[in-house]
């Protein structure tokens, strides 16, 4: 077999071989684990991996074999709970290299990802005392040391040392005294209170978060810096318990070493979109008004009017009605019952009999 191949320069997807090359893996999910990997980070988060595979083309039982693969495997993993509403809520993680549960959840909280290895306990140490460069052959170069300069001489010294004291005087006189620097202004520990009932509300959740894990215990001031961003949640129609769920489930299992950056990446990264249209169900209800009598006829009967009207809707338009040209039909005549009709017949023909009425006997032979 012959082989041509060209690296591209651009417009290319990396694959590992533990990828192409897994035996257990179906080809469907392979394309799709490529397919995802080569998207921008913003177009794979946006849908889910059931819409991928359908931009790809993949019919319903392909894409759950290759579910089970990738999820068999390790590179895929799924979390379910439910939500405040009783709704059921589904996290997808799709890796290029096959993760743990314990190394998925870690990715998924934010926490280092397992390929990066640990930093090092502690900072540089600074070299030590003593230490000479070396030339190339390995040998220390020897550097004379200069002389260390003499201090100036001080009336103090002068005195410990028993020379002119009488200049003393003269010495101090010529020393011109240090300024004094300007007492510090008093600065207030905290900032002042937001005005925003947002911001109040978010301060307060991000300041009662500590109950939830003592990791997240947060100061003032650092509570007020991030409840611009946790506020930014709640116009967005995010609830706070929502919102308190999202900042405190599945926490790293090496524990949050800072509080604040946690909560700061948790905030910008899981921030919700924008919402264009109110859900069902929350939209909010006027006011109901309270019980008036209404002033048309009939029975007396209340209504809850909406402004100033002194009539019920069903008066209303009865009145429209009435008001109308030509709306209100013509009076039907009364239909006579069947005893003035015998009568009237009786009355138009005197002579005859109720045998008559019932019409001619029948011939007989």
């Amino acid at each position: 077999m012959l082989r041509h191949a060209i690296a591209p320069v651009s417009a290319y997807t990396k694959a590992a071989h533990s990828v192409v090359r897994n035996r257990r893996l179906t080809s469907d999910a392979k394309i799709l684990v490529l397919h995802v990997q080569g998207l921008p980070e913003s177009a794979a988060t946006a849908k889910p991996l059931g819409e991928h595979a359908v931009d790809l083309g993949m019919k319903p039982r392909a894409y759950q074999k290759a579910k089970e693969s990738l999820a068999a495997c390790g590179y895929l993993h799924e979390w379910r709970w439910q939500g405040h509403k009783g709704r059921w809520i589904t996290e997808q993680l799709l890796a290029n290299v096959p993760l743990g549960r314990e190394e998925a959840a870690g990715v998924r909280d934010g926490d280092r990802s397992p390929t990066v290895r640990e930093p090092m306990v502690g900072g540089p140490t600074p070299p030590e005392p003593g230490d000479s460069p070396q030339e190339e052959d390995g040998e220390k170069k020897n550097t004379p040391h200069p002389p260390t300069e003499e201090p100036p001489r001080t009336p103090s010294r002068q005195k410990e040392n028993g020379e002119g004291s009488e200049d003393e005087d003269e010495v101090q006189a010529l020393v011109p005294p240090a300024p004094e620097s300007p007492a510090p202004e008093p600065t207030s520990p905290v900032s002042p209170a937001p005005a925003d009932p947002r911001l109040a509300q978010a301060e307060h959740l991000l300041l009662s978060l500590r109950r939830e894990h003592r990791d997240l215990l947060l100061g003032v001031r650092e509570a007020r810096g991030l409840a611009v961003m946790a506020a930014e949640w709640l116009r967005r129609g995010i609830t706070p318990d929502d919102l308190r769920h999202a900042l405190t489930a599945h926490l790293p299992r090496t524990g949050v070493h800072s509080a604040v950056g946690f909560l700061r990446h948790r905030l910008t990264e899981k921030l919700p979109q924008e919402r264009t249209e109110p859900p069902l169900g929350e939209a909010p209800r006027p006011a109901p008004g309270a019980l008036v009598d209404c002033a048309g006829p009939g029975e007396p009967h209340a209504f809850r009017p909406l402004g100033d009207e002194t009539h019920c809707a069903p008066c209303r338009r009865e009145t429209a009605r009435k008001a109308a040209p030509g709306a209100q039909p013509p009076p039907r005549p009364e239909r006579p019952t069947w005893r003035t009709r015998v009568a009237d017949a009786f009355a138009a023909h005197p002579d005859r009999t109720w045998s008559a009425l019932d019409g001619p006997a029948p011939a007989t032979s």
